[in-house]
């Protein structure tokens, strides 16, 4: 045998060769979204067509439509011993919707015949909820959750097709067995209504509400007062689900401010650039949660990883600010101070700084407009058994002359529209936009399917790798999670979700 030859039989060459032989024999799944948008809501319809040619005659026994929703996690464990080191995984099926009637479609004979095309057509509806035995665990959340930006946590929607046929188990029941699948990856961003403000009463909270700072007369000079900064929970961001660069995301920031001068004589503090910085953390874990997430709980177990970054949103200047004097002794009287260049009222007054004696003090309401950034996009606030996404914004007012500054960090929420009016005008105008494109059988197989290359926790069973007693076989009362060989071909006319099965 020559070397030519030789070189064409090599380890290298091989396994190409043989996924190329396979390949070459597969059915072709094409799977067609008329509408084409970059980016569905709830409610929203999700229709098209799925095409299915084989270069043979394929005998099969079931065509499954599926829209599918999952979310995958892993932390890399790092430790000093090698036993404790490496990493894990978690993976959660939360969203199965099934089409319903695909068997009316089949041909006579259930073959599908070399070189013809055969096509099944696909409606499905973004829910509004899910089921709650999506996980079998106590669950803080039973919105969908929404797609996320690090690699060590995943939410991914598509449409998923499988061709499989029934085998017989040792039990004497049947199984499917795939012959082969395909998917079309979706964007999906839900309608998430604002949430009541966060109550924030714990010390070790990474949140703070309010604090305070002792001010001086110079660096080597007494003590000239206490200058108190407090905040609540700003209206939360709206975001449209459409993700539209040109609309403008806007809320409202207000700070309160209050000074206690040590006497008659002090100054009152000379303000310096007040700058709004929005915080995102992503949480997520390899173990199902039964708690909200925290940094403190992310840095002392080790199945749980936060990943943050941090943008400016809003600088301003507040050196001409308007105080308003405060007299006990005289409550209707006030007093300005000073220029205004924001609102002052006297009510909402912070209370008084430890000290505080009785004597006059001062109040300003400080009122800072912020934007999201329009070149980045914000899913909305959510929290489920394995991700969430969470904000924070950050506020640090500068004292001139000192060098000081004082911060706060106020949780924030990010929304998403209300679909009512938002879904009907995009199913409307019927935006061409770039498809999201289909994915081989390795792809699919990775998305939509648990994979681990270790063994299981014994707490994770079923389809998805987190709950307790998650069945095999959770279909809606009222359907058959298959037909074996020789058995009716009838279908319900309706199958909604179906859970982690």
């Amino acid at each position: 045998m020559s070397l030519q030859l030789m070189a064409s039989y090599d380890g290298t060459n091989m396994p190409s060769r043989l996924r190329s032989i396979v390949q070459a024999r597969a059915p072709v799944i094409k799977i067609n979204v008329a509408s084409k948008k970059k980016i569905y809501t709830t409610l929203d319809r999700i229709e098209g067509t799925v095409s299915i040619t084989c270069p043979t005659d394929l005998p099969f026994d079931e065509v499954s439509i599926e829209l599918v929703g999952t979310s995958r996690t892993f932390i890399e464990k790092m430790a000093t011993a090698a036993a404790m080191s490496g990493r894990s995984e978690a993976f959660h099926q939360f969203l199965r919707l099934t089409q319903p009637d695909v068997a009316h479609q089949y041909p006579g004979d259930n073959i599908f015949k070399a070189g013809t095309e055969y096509q099944f057509a696909f409606v499905f509806v973004v829910p509004q909820h899910l089921l709650p035995r999506i996980c079998q665990h106590k669950a803080k959340s039973a919105g969908i959750p929404d797609d996320l930006a690090p690699e060590m946590s995943s939410v991914r929607y598509g449409i998923f097709v499988k061709i499989c046929n029934f085998k017989a188990t040792d039990d004497g029941l049947f199984k499917r067995d795939p012959i082969t699948t395909r998917a079309r990856r979706l964007r999906i961003m839900p309608v998430v209504e604002e949430q009541p403000p966060l109550v924030v009463d714990d010390e070790e909270s990474e949140y703070i509400m309010r604090k305070q700072k002792e001010t001086k007369k110079g660096i080597f000079k007494g003590k000239n007062g206490v200058l108190s900064m407090e905040a609540a929970q700003p209206a939360s961001f709206s975001v449209s689900a459409r993700h539209d660069p040109e609309q403008r995301t806007t809320s409202m920031a207000t700070v309160m401010l209050r000074f206690d001068p040590v006497d008659r004589t002090a100054a009152l503090p000379k303000l310096g650039n007040l700058v709004a910085k929005l915080k995102v953390a992503t949480y997520f874990a390899s173990t199902a949660r039964h708690h909200f997430p925290s940094k403190k709980n992310s840095a002392q177990d080790l199945s749980q990883g936060i990943h943050s970054e941090q943008m400016t949103l809003a600088s301003r200047c507040m050196g001409n600010v308007e105080w308003v004097k405060v007299d006990p002794a005289k409550p209707s009287s006030t007093e300005r101070r000073d220029s205004a260049c924001s609102a002052v009222e006297t009510g909402n007054i912070p209370a008084p700084s430890e000290g505080y004696t009785g004597q006059a003090y001062y109040t300003a309401r400080l009122l800072v407009p912020i934007t999201l950034p329009a070149n980045k996009t914000f899913v909305p606030t959510f929290h489920t058994c394995l991700i969430s996404r969470v904000y924070q914004l950050k506020l640090e007012l500068g004292l001139s002359g000192i060098g000081q500054n004082i911060n706060l960090k106020v949780p924030i929420q990010i929304s998403s529209e209300n679909a009512s009016t938002d879904a009907i005008q995009r199913r409307a105008s019927g935006d061409s936009i770039t498809d999201e494109g289909e994915m081989e059988d390795d792809d699919v197989t990775d998305f939509f399917e648990p994979r681990s290359m270790r063994s299981p926790d014994g707490g994770f069973v079923g389809r998805s790798r987190i709950g307790s007693q998650a069945p095999i076989n959770d279909e809606l009362p009222g359907y058959s999670p298959y037909v074996p060989p020789g058995g009716s071909r009838r279908r319900s006319s309706a199958r909604v979700l179906s859970g982690l099965n």
